[in-house]
């Protein structure tokens, strides 16, 4: 263990064994504002009063509950953590052109830094027990207890498949049901789980051998052994090693769909597509939701598992050896073969479909006009691709590219790692490859299994709707080992899990984009102007229809810009799990700017739901691991929960920005939920007058029955300011009983004198 860390770990150890000892490291008394006045307060109403607003806030808090705070600090890594401090503030704007990012490796090392902030569990940790002491110095944890209960009350009563109400049991994951059970222990799961699946996909060297068992357990399917890779030494052992894998993995695709009889199969096959995508412009729920719950319903009883073990059976095509392998392929042959335009060296039949291996030229595949091919093997580079439909016509389609600059073009869904009740990868060797499509594409799937890896970077992905990492009743993933991405989605896409779905983009490396939104109105509209979105790291259920997956949306470090609409960013919807983590900070989540195609937006800017939040028995979690980050919103956002749900924001680092300003924004729960946004850091601006607010406004549930509102924003560090007015390193009341702000030194920092001239020293409470 480095001094730098040693020294970091025994100031976390510090804090944490006096919070565990109930030290509050304070001497009370009251706090005045930067005017001399007592710090704004509000016991009750919907809305706080804004400071200097000219409307009455009073100052009623007692001063028992006013604590000046004198705690120590964590000294950073060398200029990378918690206390480091840039030269100057960073700009929000979005044009503003990101550092150059150094070349590295195309297989990123499990290190440091793709691993974000190492201490970041201890980090939690103090969180959770900030929370406990702050509830019992209150006493409330009575009232936090019921919430607790009231929700574990919830999902027992509405666990079977039919309720007679929209809130139902069918599809819903019991790890779902275990952490809205544990509001406080979820934050502490969702840490770890993100950190855990990041480390898996940097553990292998092709990122899925060890993510698919992980996902399978949280799927609620029988626990898998990581599927080990067979050494090859030759071109033609590694095509020994793919014809195997296609067999099994088309075995294991026909398993899947055997529970169903042939009319079930042709039902899903007729009406996924136009019930679930086609017909729909609103996010939360279906045009014709009656079909589509029989649709679910079919999926449950689907064999799953199958389809998780079909993705396994290809996770050799993913070993750079193999890949290396094939490079060495002869290509000397020529071969007709129509639907391909170019040179094809090779055409092979397979018991599961046969194979093409393309030459090094450039080449055009017309996938669709090859309904026999289960795989395209490429030597080359600059191919484009038309097409290339995975449906029960075609249940399986690999494509292996082992250069780059290729170009997926497609109109149609079900495409470019895309498939409904099939299998579907594409695996490119090298960077600068462009898919542009329409719906149900670029590594989504519903009821089958969708993945796309790339092992370099500067790709480009363009498509409408579920799309890029998207799963319904199945697997939607995208692993890239490579920087400087681009991905662009209107609606339902970027790490989007449905209905027994597990989607997941993790991008190994930094400086990508992320656009999600400007395309259809949203569903609140006229409430609320702007645009859907649900993507970049959301669970989401469907409304009237089925409980929501798991998404997640993870990052390993760079300057990533991340653009989006209404329901999106680290979030879950109608008993759905979602999550969003940067492993490197520097990043700035900001409402989207332009329109889907680049114009302007005729929707105001205006963002509802984003930045770690849960919605409608969800929940939703959002991690920034280095800081210095920008966070943009409108309401309901920025660690907030709504109608029995718990939304987290946590930053593990200084020098942010915290804009969203309006309603229902940074750490607030409400409608009987738990909201907070913590920060390990300095130097960070929280705009608006929001903060850890708890109203007394309860129409969806009785407070006596859940125990009220639950908001807290928890602040460790020097220089943070709050728009609210309150005075850092202080304990303060916000709204009702269950609202909170805490401010604390850390260890190493000066701590504040706590009797000046003027102030009136009381007894801690």
């Amino acid at each position: 263990m480095s001094r730098r860390t040693a020294r970091y770990t025994s100031s976390l150890l510090f804090i944490l064994a006096s919070l565990a000892m109930g030290s509050p490291y304070a001497i009370a008394g009251d706090l005045p504002s930067a005017s001399g006045e007592t710090p704004y307060h509000q016991v009750s109403g919907e809305e706080p009063v804004k400071p200097g607003s000219g409307k009455s806030g009073k100052a009623v808090l007692p001063a028992s509950e006013i604590r000046v705070v004198n705690a120590e600090t964590v000294v950073a890594p060398e200029n990378k953590g918690v206390n480091s401090k840039p030269a100057s503030k960073k700009s929000t704007i979005l044009s503003k052109a990101p550092p150059k990012q150094t070349s590295g490796p195309a297989v990123a090392e499990a290190n440091e830094t793709t691993l974000g902030e190492p201490l970041a569990p201890g980090m939690i940790e103090i969180l959770q027990q900030e929370i406990r002491n702050a509830v019992r110095n209150r006493g409330i944890d009575d009232n936090f207890a019921r919430f607790q209960r009231y929700s574990g009350y919830k999902l027992d009563s509405s666990a079977a498949a039919y309720t007679g109400s929209e809130f139902a049991g069918n599809c819903r994951l019991s790890w779902y049901d275990h952490m809205l059970r544990h509001p406080l222990g979820a934050v502490a799961e969702a840490e770890q789980f993100t950190r855990d699946v990041h480390t898996a996909v940097l553990k292998d060297r092709g990122g899925l051998a060890h993510l698919l068992p992980i996902i399978a357990d949280k799927l609620d399917l029988p626990k898998r052994e990581v599927r080990k890779y067979q050494k090859v030494t030759t071109p033609q052992e590694a095509l020994d090693v793919i014809k195997q894998a296609l067999i099994e993995a088309r075995a294991a695709q026909s398993a899947a769909l055997a529970p169903l009889t042939k009319g079930e199969i042709r039902e899903l096959a007729t009406y996924i597509y136009p019930v679930m995508v086609g017909q729909n412009s609103v996010g939360h729920t279906l045009n014709d939701r009656g079909t589509g719950r029989r649709l679910v319903d079919l999926m449950e009883k689907m064999d799953r598992s199958a389809m998780v073990t079909a993705a396994e059976a290809l996770v050799p095509l993913t070993d750079p050896d193999l890949l290396d392998q094939l490079k060495n392929y002869p290509d000397s042959d020529d071969v007709a073969v129509a639907g391909v335009t170019g040179h094809v060296v090779a055409k092979i039949e397979t018991p599961a479909g046969a194979i093409i291996i393309g030459g090094k030229e450039p080449n055009t595949y017309h996938l669709d006009s090859l309904g026999d091919v289960a795989l395209v093997i490429d030597l080359g580079d600059e191919n484009t691709y038309h097409d290339g439909t995975v449906s029960i016509n075609r249940p399986l389609l690999v494509n292996i590219n082992l250069g780059g600059r290729n170009v997926y073009r497609s109109a149609k869904p079900a495409v470019q790692g895309g498939a409904i009740l099939g299998v579907s990868m594409i695996v490119n060797v090298e960077g600068g490859n462009r898919y542009d499509a329409n719906d149900l594409a670029q590594a989504s799937a519903i009821g089958g299994v969708g993945i796309i890896v790339e092992f370099g970077g500067k790709n480009t992905y363009r498509g409408v709707r579920r799309v890029q990492g998207q799963a319904v009743g199945g697997l939607g993933i995208i692993i890239s080992h490579g920087g400087s991405n681009s991905y662009h989605a209107g609606m339902w896409g970027q790490g989007l899990g449905g209905p027994l779905g597990f989607g997941i983009i993790d991008d190994i490396q930094g400086n990508d984009h992320y656009y999600l939104g400007g395309l259809y109105t949203n569903s609140y509209k006229p409430e609320t102007p702007g645009y859907e979105g649900f993507g970049q790291g959301v669970g989401a259920g469907i409304r009237q229809v089925a409980c929501g997956g798991i998404g997640m949306l993870l990052n390993g470090g760079g300057h990533n810009v991340y653009e989006f609409d209404y329901l999106s960013h680290g979030g879950g919807y109608w008993c759905g799990l979602g999550f969003a983590r940067d492993f490197g900070g520097y990043s700035k989540r900001l409402i989207a700017r332009k329109n889907y195609y680049g114009g302007d937006r005729t929707e105001s800017l205006f963002q509802r739901f984003g930045c770690g939040w849960g919605c409608h028995y969800a929940q939703g979690f959002c991690f920034d691991d280095k800081g210095h980050s920008t966070f943009e919103g409108s309401i309901m956002g920025s660690g907030m929960g709504w109608d029995c749900s718990v939304g987290a924001l946590c930053v593990f680092g200084g020098d942010n920005h915290f804009e969203a300003a309006n309603s229902l924004v940074q750490g607030c729960g409400a409608q009987g939920s738990v909201g907070i946004l913590y920060l390990y850091g300095d130097d960070s601006e929280f705009k608006g007058y929001g903060q850890g607010y708890a109203s007394s406004n309860l129409t969806y549930h009785n407070a006596n029955d859940c125990g009220g509102n639950f908001s807290f924003l928890v602040s460790y560090g020097a220089g943070n300011t709050f728009g609210c007015g309150a005075k850092e390193h202080s304990i303060i009341q916000r709204g009702t009983s269950g609202g909170f702000l805490i401010s604390r030194p850390r260890h190493d920092q000066p701590t504040p004198t706590a009797n000046r001239p003027g102030e009136k020293v009381t007894a801690g409470p």
